[in-house]
């Protein structure tokens, strides 16, 4: 059981460490990765529970009715 994942672990470890223009286009996309997800948070993405509600017996109430309400569905 143990051999066939040492063997897929081994190939793409050996594949990542001779390739040369796919080391530069991994450090592009996680760069973008980067980018997207704590650059736009920071900026576009307010933290919506802190600037609602003071205090965090609210923010968990609204968390709570939130999760556990029914869903209404449109015809």
């Amino acid at each position: 059981m143990l051999q066939p994942l040492t063997k897929v672990y081994s190939f793409y470890r050996n594949g990542f460490r001779t390739m040369t223009v796919g080391k530069t286009l991994w450090k592009i996309i996680l760069i973008k990765l980067l980018v997207m997800f704590a650059v736009l948070k920071l900026f576009f993405f307010p933290n919506y529970l802190k600037t609602n509600f003071q205090t965090d017996e609210q923010r968990a109430d609204h968390v709570l009715e939130q999760l556990s309400r029914p869903v209404v569905q449109n015809h």
